[in-house]
């Protein structure tokens, strides 16, 4: 299973859960294996990103209510959310993102581990999984489990109580539409991993469809994980299979944007 998967100083960051935390580092241009990190005491890891300023990878422990922060060295350090964190961005201040679906907030954190603030989510706003925010301040927001009614990608207010647009998916596919992950490029254009449909799709900034970035042709399993490299125009995939409700095999796929 592949939590998480991200880009730092010209190298991939992959993260997958064995029984214990364990992140593999890969040269960007050979695609070859440097090293390999482990998170020291991880409970249940769900998801990671990186931050350049500083240099460092964050990793969200949902059993612990804890972020890990690892820099580039592998030196590592801990703090407590004091709630289940699920998934993680980071802004353009540099500041940590936690998305905590339980009590539907997105906790901000500086890079040291203090908090900042806590945004409450509309109370329509359900189950979300993942959450960025944009150069303007607002949040751009999915959410919706699998079973859930109400599956859709919000554009959410600075202060957290209004939905200023949302996308639920395409016409004959809504039912199916399960977003997971969200990436966000320089013109806030949003890509969003469909893993009820299998694909990545791309929204406008008004979160209006554009196109299938990825169709499910292109995957063997699931989009359950995304990084958006805007350097480099490429797109890395985390492709998650799973049989009988288990997770079986993970790789990750690179596309060109």
């Amino acid at each position: 299973m592949i939590i998480g998967v991200t880009s730092l100083a010209g190298e991939i960051y992959v993260l997958r859960w064995k029984g214990h935390g364990e992140i593999k580092v890969y040269d960007v241009t050979t695609d070859r294996l440097q090293r390999v990190l482990p998170v020291p005491n991880a409970q249940r890891l769900t998801d990671m990103t990186s931050c350049e300023h500083p240099f460092c990878v964050y990793i969200s422990d949902h059993a612990a209510e804890s972020v890990h922060r690892l820099d580039i060295q592998g030196v590592a350090t801990r703090w407590k959310v004091n709630d289940q964190p699920w998934s993680l961005s980071v802004n353009g201040s540099h500041n940590l993102l936690v998305t905590c679906p339980q009590v539907r907030k997105i906790k901000e954190f500086s890079s040291s581990g203090a908090i900042l603030r806590e945004v409450q989510l509309p109370a329509d706003v359900v189950n979300p999984s993942h959450a960025l925010q944009l150069t303007t301040g607002q949040f751009i927001v999915c959410h919706g489990r699998d079973d859930a009614t109400v599956k859709r990608v919000c554009m959410i207010s600075e202060d957290g109580r209004e939905t200023l647009h949302s996308h639920a998916g395409q016409p004959g596919s809504s039912q199916n539409h399960v977003p997971r992950r969200l990436g966000v490029d320089n013109h806030g254009f949003v890509f969003v991993a469909d893993i009820g449909n299998r694909q990545v799709t791309l929204l406008s900034p008004t979160l209006e469809f554009v196109r299938d970035v990825v169709s499910s042709d292109k995957l063997k399993g699931q989009p359950r994980r995304l990084c958006l490299d805007i350097q480099n125009r490429q797109l890395y995939v985390a492709d998650v299979e799973s049989s009988g409700g288990n997770f079986t095999s993970g790789r990750v796929v690179v596309f060109r944007i």
